[in-house]
């Protein structure tokens, strides 16, 4: 019998491998429609990491949760904020510019 631990390390190092090679081989064109997914996705994450973060520190590893949901939040909110700030400057490498007069 495989130990959970080593099951669910394996499972995360895949996902960041599918997550690295799907990242890398999207075309700038269709950054802008998936940032705006990126962040939904985020914000459903930031539900849970708050949640786990609410964790009764009585209970057996309530202290190890509070603190993966701290965490959690803490880095799906860079991601977020991160995700608008890179988005609103795609945007702007589409908007027509001005020309002086």
């Amino acid at each position: 019998m495989v130990d959970p631990f080593v099951f669910y390390l394996a499972i995360f190092v895949l996902a960041i491998f599918v997550g690295y090679y799907v990242v890398w081989s999207v075309t700038p064109a269709l950054h802008t429609p998936l940032m705006a997914v990126t962040n939904a996705i985020s914000s459903v994450i930031i539900v849970g990491a708050l949640i786990a973060a609410a964790a009764n520190v009585d209970a057996e590893g309530g202290w190890i949760a509070k603190g993966a949901g701290g965490l959690a939040a803490a880095l799906a909110a860079v991601n977020i904020f991160g995700g608008f700030l890179v988005t609103q400057r795609m945007l702007a490498m589409y908007k027509k510019k001005e020309r002086s007069k």
